[in-house]
């Protein structure tokens, strides 16, 4: 197969690269690289990833930018699957730019979508989507608090979000506003017959290649300061939960679905790591304490904007209607992210 994967020198975009380029595909990746100039930072692990996928003969890397639709047609021709990892991913960064944070996972969306609609072989398109895309109204649920985490306490909810947990009548941010309008035009052009679409509401990914920082990433981020010796900031009480997904079961994930395309044509589905697998922030810094013998400096804040307290996905409709499991547990996905920072403490 011909893939071609929009934000590919990203975190998710990067590994799914990878993933395709090694089971012998064509793989087109388009990066603009601008992640560092978004989130207004200097980065010198910019073009980590793009360097990294060099080594690989069967992808091309093509530095443009998904805001141009004619950039876009032309790497999307020929291509049997569209992965769309590009986005605009930090709500702060949202806030402060929607214009910028609108342009990118909205229209950039648009303009993929447009592509794969007058490509002749009528390309799967995989989305990234986001749990955000629930907005506020996660926070209407019943909740319990622990020593440690808080917990959904209305049984409803038992095994997380479903698909059909309502997504307006409450507050978004800008960032949760442009990737659900996204979200909403994949899903229309699928039931319009315009495209072939599954559509992920991914909640917290990580792993290897992951550059979290505070803004975005945060697994990520609290393990790369853990053993850097960075102070961490934590807004609210740190006892806010998420279901967490190893990157490499996210990208078996999409597969599932794409090799399932032909005959599925369109789906929408949560992604993370369910009821089964979850860390709260304390219990994320407690296991990494447990396994680098490392505890930084930690500070508390007041809560952000339409945080959700407990996020956990409802995966069951992955796992049935994909025959996808997740496999990577915390600890371990965890201990893999801690080995790969301490491997590359030099890029951070």
């Amino acid at each position: 197969m011909k893939i071609l994967i929009t934000g590919g020198a990203g975190f998710v975009g990067s590994h799914a690269a990878e993933y395709y380029a090694k089971g012998g595909n064509e793989v087109v990746v388009l990066d603009n690289l601008s992640r560092a100039k978004i989130l207004k930072r200097p980065d010198k692990n910019s073009d980590y990833n793009w360097n990294y996928l060099k080594q690989y003969k069967n992808i091309r890397l093509v530095k443009g930018d998904i805001r141009d639709a004619k950039t876009v047609e032309k790497a999307a021709s020929g291509a049997d699957v569209i992965l769309h990892a590009a986005a605009q991913t930090a709500v702060t960064t949202s806030v402060a730019d929607p214009r910028t944070d609108f342009e990118i996972n909205a229209l950039g969306t648009f303009n993929v979508l447009e592509a794969a609609r007058k490509a002749k072989d009528r390309p799967a398109v995989v989305y990234c989507s986001t749990n955000k895309v629930y907005g506020n109204n996660v926070n209407a649920i019943r909740i319990k608090e622990g020593d440690k985490r808080y917990e959904f306490s209305d049984s409803k909810y038992a095994n997380g979000i479903p698909e059909t947990f309502p997504t307006d009548l409450c507050e978004h941010t800008p960032y949760g506003c442009s990737k659900f309008l996204g979200d909403v035009y994949v899903q229309d052009y699928a039931e319009r017959n315009e495209i072939k679409a599954g559509i992920f509401r991914m909640s917290c990914i990580y792993g290897t290649r992951q550059f979290g920082v505070e803004d975005q990433g945060w697994v990520a981020w609290f393990t790369i300061a853990t053993l850097l010796g960075k102070p961490i900031t934590i807004y609210g009480d740190g006892k806010q939960v998420r279901d967490v997904l190893y990157v490499s079961d996210l990208i078996e994930a999409f597969d599932r679905f794409v090799q399932k395309s032909a005959s599925l044509k369109s789906g929408v589905f949560n992604i993370g790591g369910g009821s089964k697998k979850t860390l709260s922030l304390l219990e994320l810094l407690e296991t990494l304490e447990r396994q680098t013998g490392k505890k930084p400096g930690i500070s508390f804040d007041a809560w952000r904007p339409s945080d959700q307290k407990v996020y956990v996905s409802d995966v069951s409709k992955a796992e049935k209607t994909l025959g996808w499991k997740a496999k990577v547990a915390p600890e371990e996905g965890v201990r893999l992210l801690a080995e790969w920072v301490n491997s590359n403490r030099q890029i951070f």
